[in-house]
């Protein structure tokens, strides 16, 4: 049986519950990922969408976009917690959120022709 990874924003106000079962995981280095986490990339993990379960403060969440993809973010401290994407199928775990260590490291950097001037990418 697959084990299940905890996350939650950085207030506390949202927790989810989340398979170790990512199909894979990356560093995004996109404007919109640089902006939305305030960073020089996001590190993410993708699974489908209903192995992401949110357990509190469901109400709480602050959403960007539509149900074919958005941005899931903490409406009180404001914490990028996962984006849904393609069509609605897949979230990408932001991992920083992630309380445990998930089985899946990020492979590969993405987008990296609109990564961050001042940021060298040395792996």
């Amino acid at each position: 049986m697959p084990s299940k990874l905890t996350g939650k924003c950085f207030c506390g106000a949202v927790h989810y519950e989340v398979a170790d079962e990512f199909l894979y995981a990356a560093n995004c280095h996109c404007s919109n990922c640089r902006r939305t986490t305030g960073s020089a990339f996001k590190p993410f993990a993708g699974i489908e969408r209903e192995k992401l379960v949110l357990t509190e403060g469901g109400d709480k969440l602050l959403i960007f976009g539509d149900e074919s993809g958005h941005n899931a973010h903490c409406g009180r401290c404001g914490s990028l917690l996962y984006s849904l994407v393609r069509d609605g199928a897949y979230v990408h775990v932001a991992m920083g959120t992630l309380v445990n260590d998930p089985s899946i490291r990020p492979t590969e950097h993405i987008f990296v022709g609109s990564k961050a001037g001042w940021f060298t990418i040395t792996d």
